[in-house]
């Protein structure tokens, strides 16, 4: 087979971003395609070419077989990567690549095949004598007959994406009651997602382990695992931290495990990279999941620990190669841990969120993995995938590895959007994370903080470095007057005044300069003095009360970021003339975020009652349901379905007869 010359990368941010830099050391030019959402994205320029996908949508772009067929005939490419997530694990776009004579790094369409219907996947490796948990594929709309195969299958269950992964398309179902609307929103999510809706129903395990097996094959009958990976950790079903190796496998469960991985491999000629996903109970018994036969998010932890570049072997196998290693070639060292930094409010149910990266800037001191599609002035889209980076560490230890990754991630200046980073410090510093106690419920079991615990003087800090950083520049900034100490005022006793609110609670932050330099504040009623040290490159540092502090300081109109060695205070400065608040409905409810309208359940005149699920907002791959708060009569109805919103528009409006008599 003759060898990859240049590459389309059918994909976008990070792993568009990995894929270009391990075909780049490798010799191979490198196409990106792109939706109009990405126009600017690092992806794009970092390719030797890039061609427009003209679209908006997942469905008009990355998506879209066509589409990507006629940008690599333009471009004159000879290989197709597909990365993971969109068409990776699309049999028929894999023999769509391979009828047009392009080389598809990736395995043999038969095996995505088998493996693509998650369901049919189950029946094989029962045959194949890999331990399965019961499944049964979802027919209609919950009518009788899925009742009574749920009833089979026993509660609690998952309603799970047959064509898809990565959490999309999956509802746990507690009961009966919650059945319809579980499968409903699992296909809508599902279609939106993968193009393809179908569903099945799979017992539910609540306090398992979520442990994968890394294998890979090649054309020449060669397979071998790459050891185990725990993604355990996890919110709406999508992981969050994982890691390798697992603190719950010891050597005789981890040849077990590989044993079944090698064989689900080989029940299907595997030959390229692919993860077999079991899960693990306190009993080391284990159950096959799905296998996802693509390249994993979280594959950088076996990379860490094996030495292994498995993006480069890909190409390679893909070019008819042998596999550069054996089984017998391959040891554990140390222990790594990678963490899915999102844009989301993990203090608001973990709501996506939007906007401009305002700064985005790792500190070169700390040694540290990262694996990320945005930089400095990105734009966050609603619709595309909201992870921002991967942040990997590796160490000798377990805990030395999650203790440094939480440091990492902490001295990180993340700043523009709501992120998951203080959730995820939380996690790894929590004492039943750092002893290996870790379940894919997790989070609800132990509920770490989601927020990260500000101490006061900290949020004093924070406001006085942009105060006085602020002060600084306009005297910097000023055309006369420049030999008059910053600071000073036409009353010398008059303290300079300026307000910021923290987390909704007021700052009042009062300071005059001294004739030393040096300045006197009063921060709510806490009197202190302060000394400008050094400033400059967004950075001051500070003699405060006697402690020195070294913050960063990124202001974006009102919006101010300061960063400290233990993490980011959010402080918002309120003018002197606010502006006017927005529309305030009584009765109304409004969109949490941008996003699409998926579903409108009511009309005006409808009466409804709490908990009722009243309009359902698609936002970045994910559905969120807007509910009745207390009984009333729906008012207005004033968005239609595939409507776009934007956060805090009013969708409908219910009358609960408060305003009455």
């Amino acid at each position: 087979m003759p060898r990859i010359t240049n590459l389309l990368i059918a994909n976008r941010g990070e792993i568009a971003r990995r894929i270009i830099r391990a075909a780049r050391e490798m010799g191979i030019a490198t196409v990106a395609v792109y939706a109009d959402p990405d126009a600017t994205a690092p992806f794009v320029r970092e390719a030797d070419e890039a061609v427009a996908l003209r679209g908006t949508t997942s469905a008009e772009t990355y998506l879209d077989v066509a589409k990507i067929l006629d940008a690599a005939r333009r471009t004159g490419v000879n290989g197709v990567h597909p990365g993971y997530g969109f068409l990776a694990e699309n049999a028929e776009f894999a023999r769509a690549v391979i009828g047009a004579g392009l080389a598809w790094v990736g395995p043999r369409p038969e095996a995505m095949a088998a493996m693509g219907d998650k369901l049919a996947a189950k029946k094989l490796m029962t045959e194949a004598r890999v331990p399965t948990l019961p499944a049964i594929e979802v027919t209609g709309g919950a009518g009788d007959e899925d009742r009574e195969r749920a009833r089979e299958v026993g509660y609690p269950l998952l309603v799970k994406a047959s064509g898809g992964g990565g959490g999309k398309g999956m509802r746990v179902v507690g009961s009966e009651a919650d059945l319809t609307e579980a499968i409903a929103g699992a296909r809508r999510e599902a279609a939106g997602a993968f193009g393809n809706d179908t569903v099945f129903l799979e017992r539910y395990l609540q306090a398992a382990r979520h442990v994968e097996v890394q294998v890979f094959g090649d054309r020449h009958g060669n397979i071998v695992h790459c050891f185990e990976r725990e993604c355990s950790i996890q919110r709406r079903h999508q992981k969050i931290i994982e890691e390798a190796p697992s603190a719950a496998v010891d050597a005789g469960l981890r040849l077990k495990l590989g044993e079944a991985a090698v064989a689900a491999g080989k029940a299907i000629s595997y030959d390229n990279a692919g993860t077999v996903e079991f899960l693990l109970d306190n009993q080391e018994n284990f159950y096959f999941l799905e296998m996802n036969t693509r390249l994993q998010v979280e594959h950088p932890v076996t990379e860490e620990i094996t030495g292994l570049d498995l993006v480069r072997e890909q190409i390679r196998v893909a070019e008819g190669d042998p596999l550069s290693f054996r089984q017998q070639d391959l040891r554990i060292n140390g222990h790594a841990i990678e963490a899915r930094v999102y844009a989301e409010d993990p203090a608001n149910d973990f709501l996506p969120a939007t906007g401009r990266l305002v700064t985005w800037d790792p500190d070169p001191t700390l040694p540290a993995r990262f694996e990320s599609g945005m930089e400095t002035g990105s734009e966050v889209s609603v619709h595309f995938d909201p992870m921002l980076a991967k942040v990997i560490v590796h160490a000798r230890t377990r805990v030395e590895a999650a203790l440094r990754l939480a440091n990492v991630l902490e001295r990180l200046r993340l700043h523009g959007v709501a992120t998951n980073r203080d959730f995820l410090v939380n996690v790894l510093r929590h004492d039943a994370f750092l002893s290996g106690d870790t379940s894919t419920d997790f989070v609800d079991r132990h509920r770490p903080a989601r927020e990260r615990h500000v101490r006061a003087e900290e949020v004093r800090a924070a406001a006085l470095a942009v105060a006085l950083a602020a002060q600084q520049a306009h005297r910097a900034e000023a055309r006369v007057l420049k030999t008059i100490p910053s600071g000073w005022r036409n009353n010398p006793s008059t303290l300079q005044h300026v307000r910021f609110v923290h987390r909704g609670e007021d700052i009042i932050t009062e300071y005059l300069r001294n004739g030393d330099g040096s300045f006197i504040y009063d921060i709510n009623g806490h009197r202190g003095e302060a000394r400008i040290i050094r400033s400059g490159d967004g950075r001051i540092e500070l003699e405060i009360d006697g402690v020195q502090r070294t913050l960063s300081v990124v202001s974006d109109g009102l919006r101010h970021w300061v960063q400290s060695a233990t993490g980011e205070v959010r402080l918002v400065e309120i003018p002197r003339f606010p502006e006017p608040e927005q529309e305030h409905v009584a009765g109304g409810y409004s969109a949490p975020m941008p996003g699409n309208i998926a579903a409108v359940n009511v009309e005006p005149g409808q009466r409804v009652s709490a908990g009722q699920v009243l309009i359902i907002v698609e936002a970045m791959k994910m559905e969120h349901l807007i509910t009745c708060a207390e009984d009333g009569i729906v008012k207005e109805v004033r968005v239609t379905v595939g409507a776009q919103v934007e956060a805090g528009q009013v969708l409908l409006v219910v009358d609960t007869g408060e305003s009455e008599g």
